[in-house]
């Protein structure tokens, strides 16, 4: 989103409503900040929806601040124009529903699964709302989206469709190369040691059940898993040791130069249950690692299976998974093939492209509104 406006930002004029800004010059757009309420995550989105619509009815009506469009990152409004869709929580809570079942974890995890079910529920009903209308303008960032929002909600129509762009000087083979041996050096992996690599900030979503199954299945191989996230890696430790994984996961923290964990592994894996379009398999293809993915991750509508990444057809599947990441072990050839494919594929997908084609959808948006394009646009994040 960042990037985003950052290049919406050369067109319009831009207002954002948030409670957090990071990586945006504040230079180019005017932030309207909101407190953010103490206490559980779910009182505090309640509290961030009414806030961000009266504090906009505020400035209209003292500052005459009236913007031609009001785009929300998911729905964060019930006046939004255009909407883009991340994810689409009904169809996470019907793929995710056995992992956030209280019999299949200990009772220490239960407090954050009742929290989270509850939010996904408010969630859904968000969506009912939302998405059943046709006034509002919904943006993809993956095709497969489309199939979701039509299954639940009835929305069949033609939605675009724009993929994350990359930052190419920041996500390329030669520096991938050139951080390799201290990236490894400085996560304590040993010469011959095959690092697998996953960044994720919803374990169980991400398919890290799978991946410790697999790894089971593998237990004659060096094979290492590096676990980049914020979550408390207390919630997996049970799983780990019954897998017989102990030593060979490592939980690492998220980092702003987070190219220095791609350089230190030698794969990329993300069998997620529900994924609209996850960013870092594209960043490991642009440095040119070799991916495994999901069908239920919309990075997979980039990639074609065999030729510059892995396609997972059943994201549960740990068999399947664990024959992929053996292939990529053993078959050093066709691992470094195809990466190097990857990064061929990857290289078309950039934040330039991004900005112009979203710029064509909110020109489009505004035409049908008023005939006479403006240049105002508030963001909801």
């Amino acid at each position: 989103m960042a990037e985003w406006i950052g290049q919406l930002s050369k067109i319009y004029e831009i207002h954002i409503y948030s409670q957090d800004v990071k990586d945006v010059d504040l230079t180019n757009v005017t932030w309207h900040r909101i407190a953010k309420f103490p206490g559980p995550h779910i009182l505090n989105f309640l509290w961030w929806f009414i806030a961000n619509r009266a504090l906009r009815a505020w400035h209209a009506r003292l500052r005459g601040l009236r913007h031609d469009i009001i785009f929300s990152p998911g729905i964060n409004c019930f006046d939004a124009d255009a909407i883009s869709v991340h994810i689409v929580f009904a169809e996470y809570l019907n793929r995710a529903a056995d992992e956030l079942s209280l019999a299949r974890n200990p009772a220490t995890a239960w407090p954050r699964l009742l929290h989270r079910r509850l939010y996904y529920r408010l969630a859904i009903a968000l969506e009912r709302h939302t998405y059943g209308q046709r006034k509002v303008s919904l943006i993809l960032i993956a095709r497969r989206t489309a199939v979701a929002l039509e299954r639940f909600y009835g929305h069949r129509d033609n939605l675009p469709v724009v993929y994350g762009g990359l930052d190419h000087e920041v996500f390329n083979p030669q520096r991938r190369s050139m951080l390799r041996e201290s990236a490894r050096r400085q996560l304590a992996i040993a010469p011959g040691q095959f690092a697998l690599v996953i960044v994720s900030n919803d374990g169980r979503n991400k398919g890290l059940p799978a991946i410790f199954q697999a790894l089971a299945m593998l237990s004659e191989l060096p094979i290492n898993l590096l676990v980049v996230s914020r979550e408390d890696p207390s919630t997996y430790l049970e799983r780990i040791r019954e897998a017989g994984l102990d030593g060979r996961v490592h939980f690492l923290p998220s980092r702003e130069d987070i190219e220095v964990y791609y350089a230190a592994s030698d794969a990329y894996v993300g069998p997620s249950l529900e994924d609209t379009f996850a960013q870092p398999p594209a960043e490991a293809m642009a440095c040119g690692l070799p991916v495994i993915v999901s069908a239920n991750n919309g990075t997979c509508e980039i990639i074609t299976d065999g030729k510059d990444g892995l396609i997972l057809a059943d994201p549960t599947d740990a068999k399947s998974l664990a024959e992929m990441i053996r292939r990529l072990y053993e078959d050093k050839e066709f691992s470094a093939w195809l990466g190097k494919n990857a990064n061929e594929t990857a290289q078309q997908y950039t934040w330039e492209r991004n900005g112009h084609e979203l710029s064509v959808i909110f020109d489009q948006l505004l035409e049908r509104k008023s005939g006479n394009p403006g240049r105002t646009v508030a963001q909801e994040s």
